[in-house]
């Protein structure tokens, strides 16, 4: 099946003619077509969330046994020898006391009224007040002005505008269950009910959403400025649906920052409209999409971890050795990273040398597995398709220097779990509700969550920080080094 078209030829005139030569060509692309589509069938059967980048939610009831990629450590699992425990601190100063006076003996019943007190025995239980509202009124004075001859008024507070509403307080919680804790709408008001006997409704939730976006302007705005001026920056995108559509969820971050956009689109015109990536600079680290490469202006570097996935795909479907050992080689060099003393920045010289000499080697040993497709038979268009170990093969090798580079600087992480960890929450917002009933709804989710976020990663509490925002004192982010 491998021998070139001209040689097959050569063969067929010394036995038939032309028209059973063509039958044969026929035939043979047929088979060739047939078992191309029979492999790529049994690749997409096996792979799964283990050695793909499918989301484990893709694999149903069939889900494989849960085995991390991960070496086992050795240490037991649980708290370490020296570990300081937590548990409930007592207070100094309790809110309520209660006594409990002993008047006679509880075994004898003796009287015990005139006896020596030798102490107290104290003991404290921490609960919830009664959950009410408080309502506070505001009055204003009416009087008549002589001078103006008009009836006047005091004023109200700005946020004060109707005669009856709902603080601060109570939008601050509403945003926080819709938008953080990921509450249905109907179900938010349920528990609203429940809790204090009054339920807002769901405009009104909606509408506290919106306002909070217009309160938290000035620090999406920051934290837009701060990533575009990092050093190293984690992108992903995922899909999202919209309005019964599917759109894309595309996130950027650091371990300090998050930024949230969604658009009909995946590829680069989405990323350029998000306004991070074509002004950023630095490092960007992503997954192997090939839109982020066209933006030529930052440096790139690939995630291992789905390197890893695949590598596993490759070593169980094809049986090829030589997936294993890179697996096992670049754990190693991610090993050596981890241990380094943290004063450097980056590998040895001669240690960058021997791991990129075995990174080629393995590479020519994949490649010498996987040779490139033959030369297509006549009356066969388009590019011959690649197995997923040559595909595989060609991208280490292409972007040998982005796959390696966290070797060569600390600074860059070994995988992009960062972004996958920003972008896991949103999925399970999408699980719970299904869709966005409208694009401005899951803009307003994105901008909010893109606050809470930066906000949880900078050690803010983040009922405090939405409760802020609605006072007009939103939380700004500290640029790195700033604290």
């Amino acid at each position: 099946m491998n021998s070139p078209p001209a040689l097959i030829r050569a063969q067929f005139d010394s036995l038939c003619g032309d028209d059973q030569f063509a039958l044969f060509v026929s035939m043979r692309a047929e088979m060739e077509k047939m078992r191309a589509e029979i492999q790529s069938l049994r690749d997409q059967v096996a792979k799964n969330s283990r050695n793909s980048g499918k989301p484990p939610s893709s694999d149903g009831f069939t889900k494989p046994r849960p085995k991390s990629l991960r070496a086992k450590g050795k240490r037991k699992s649980g708290g370490q020898p020296g570990h300081v425990g937590k548990t409930l601190e007592r207070v100094a100063t309790p809110d309520h006391v209660v006594r409990h006076p002993l008047v006679s003996c509880p075994i004898c019943a003796s009287g015990l009224t005139d006896s020596p007190s030798y102490g107290i025995e104290t003991r404290q239980v921490f609960d919830l007040p009664p959950m009410k509202f408080e309502v506070t009124e505001h009055q204003a004075a009416v009087k008549f002005c002589r001078g103006c001859a008009v009836r006047v008024k005091g004023a109200f507070p700005l946020a004060v505008t109707q005669p009856t509403q709902y603080g601060s307080r109570v939008k601050s919680l509403a945003v926080y269950l819709s938008n953080y804790q990921f509450l249905p709408l109907a179900r938010l008001r349920e528990l609203f009910s429940d809790l204090y006997g009054h339920a807002p409704s769901e405009s009104w939730i909606v509408s506290a959403s919106k306002e909070m976006v217009d309160e938290i302007a000035p620090s999406l705005e920051a934290i837009r400025e701060q990533l575009v001026a990092s050093p190293v920056l984690h992108s992903d995108e995922t899909g999202l649906r919209v309005e019964g559509r599917l759109n894309w969820l595309h996130s950027a971050g650091t371990e300090r920052l998050t930024f949230y956009a969604v658009h009909p689109k995946r590829g680069w015109d989405a990323m350029h409209e998000t306004g991070i990536l074509p002004r950023f600079q630095g490092r960007a680290v992503h997954d192997a999409f090939a839109s982020y490469f066209k933006f030529d202006q930052c440096s790139h570097a690939l995630c291992n971890a789905h390197h890893l996935r695949e590598l596993k795909f490759v070593e169980d479907e094809y049986e090829q050795a030589w997936a294993s050992e890179m697996t096992y080689l670049l754990l190693e060099i991610k090993d050596e990273v981890g241990a380094s003393p943290p004063e450097l920045a980056s590998l040895p010289q001669e240690r960058l040398a021997h791991y990129e000499r075995r990174y080629d080697t393995l590479l020519q040993r994949g490649f010498d597995a996987n040779p490139p497709p033959t030369e297509s038979l006549p009356e066969t268009r388009g590019r011959k398709k690649q197995s997923p170990p040559k595909n595989l093969l060609d991208r280490l090798s292409k972007r040998r220097g982005e796959t390696l580079v966290f070797m060569r600087d600390f600074r860059v992480p070994f995988d992009n779990n960062l972004a996958e960890r920003d972008v896991r929450m949103m999925k399970v917002k999408q699980k719970i509700s299904g869709t966005f009933r409208t694009r401005a709804g899951a803009e307003t989710f994105c901008a909010i969550r893109t606050y809470i976020s930066t906000a949880r990663k900078q050690g803010q509490r983040v009922l405090n920080a939405i409760h802020d925002a609605f006072l007009a004192n939103p939380f700004i982010p500290a640029a790195h080094g700033a604290e």
